[in-house]
């Protein structure tokens, strides 16, 4: 008997799927739960790795953070002798007040509810280099940071009730009145910053009597001299105790996070893989009932001459299309979820390339597995079996 042509191999494949078009589109489901399981995976985590990687960008990986051990201090000249070295573009420094200074709405709040607010004196250039932007009113300037003038983060804000400032909003620094001036948009590098009330070191000294040492130096450097800097940064600080020197790369904090979420992901996978397994399986178990279901069939297409090759390709090709049918669908949905998501986020939408062609390669695959032992078990049968059983 001659071949088959590829159109009719088609045609036979679809007969079964024509017939029962409920129970192929259960299996097919299936199959697309597992594909849509693991394109969302993979392209919902992308998504967020580009966000990250885009506020990254915006903000720098080139900021490095010193600070005193505890107990200890950095000296009072640490930010100019920082500003020294060479690739430093800037530098700027966080004084914390002492521990008696505390921040209230009002002079009515208990002293032990504190709401974890830290007060701090503050450079004028802080916010232009760690990159804190001003969600709501003004950064201090030059003549405001001489006042009892406070910028408060975000946490802090919200803390303390306060949502705009306004000249008349006042809020209690250590027993003194400081009009809010300000609110911080949330500080991705420097979370600390969010409960924070930031006020001019003229004003500390002023209103406070707090001569504070620096407690924290923040700094930029050119991004190809970032470890070179960082090496020599300790000592620069503090050249007489640089052992009581800390310092740190803020954003290596996201790069960790970064490589959690990968962990994560990979967990994801697994979970996505199992989900196309049982989808595979549900195609496998529809094929076998197939077989026994049409066991007439297959006893006349061999009784007029059908091969058993030509008998398996046939069941092959419907398994194979069953398959492909629920990996085109599962595509579809999970670039749907992974879209859905990301645009909910404000994240940019990033399905790896190699996401699409993979998943529908997947579904092949498990249609070519899931369909083999029907397709054997159907070319086994003998003619006269398959008609003596109908």
């Amino acid at each position: 008997m001659s071949r088959l042509a590829a159109g009719d191999v088609f045609r036979l494949g679809t007969v079964g799927l024509r017939a029962r078009p409920s129970r192929a589109a259960l299996s097919a489901l299936g199959v697309a739960i597992g594909i849509a399981a693991m394109l969302a995976v993979v392209g919902i985590s992308g998504s967020g790795r580009a966000d990250l990687r885009r506020t990254l960008d915006a903000l720098g990986t080139n900021l490095l953070r010193v600070t005193a051990a505890e107990h200890a201090v950095l000296p009072d000249g640490a930010v100019g002798m920082i500003e020294r070295i060479g690739p430093v573009t800037a530098a700027t420094a966080l004084r914390k007040l002492p521990d008696d200074v505390h921040v209230y709405r009002n002079d009515r709040i208990p002293a032990q509810q504190t709401n974890g607010i830290l007060p701090f004196a503050v450079d004028l250039d802080l916010a232009e280099t760690v990159g804190a932007t001003v969600a709501r009113g003004a950064w201090l300037n030059p003549a405001t940071a001489d006042f009892p003038a406070v910028v408060l983060g975000a946490e802090s804000a919200r803390r303390l009730g306060i949502t705009t400032p306004d000249p008349r909003m006042v809020v209690r620094v250590g027993g003194e009145g400081f009009t809010v001036v300000g609110i911080l948009a949330p500080v991705t590098l420097l979370p600390e910053l969010d409960s924070a009330a930031l006020i001019g070191a003229p004003a500390a000294r002023t209103y406070l009597g707090a001569e504070a040492h620096p407690t924290t130096i923040y700094l930029r450097a050119a991004d190809a001299q970032v470890t070179a800097v960082r090496d020599v940064l300790a000592s620069t600080a503090n050249p007489a105790a640089p052992y009581e020197v800390a310092v740190s790369r803020p954003s290596d904090a996201l790069a960790a996070r970064l490589a959690t979420e990968r962990a994560f992901n990979g967990l994801l996978l697994g979970l996505g893989a199992v989900a196309l397994l049982v989808g595979g399986v549900g195609v496998a178990n529809t094929m076998v009932i197939t077989v026994l279901e049409r066991r007439a069939e297959i006893g006349l297409r061999r009784s007029l001459g059908a091969t058993r090759g030509q008998i398996r390709l046939q069941f092959l090709t419907e398994a194979a299309l069953l398959s492909t049918l629920g990996g085109a669908a599962g595509v579809v949905l999970g670039t749907l979820v992974t879209a859905a998501y990301a645009v909910s986020r404000s994240w940019p939408i990033a399905l790896p390339a190699w996401a699409v062609p993979a998943g529908l390669g997947a579904t092949v695959v498990v249609g070519a597995v899931a369909g083999l032992y029907p397709a054997v078990r159907a070319a086994r049968l003998a003619p006269t079996e398959a008609l003596t059983a109908v």
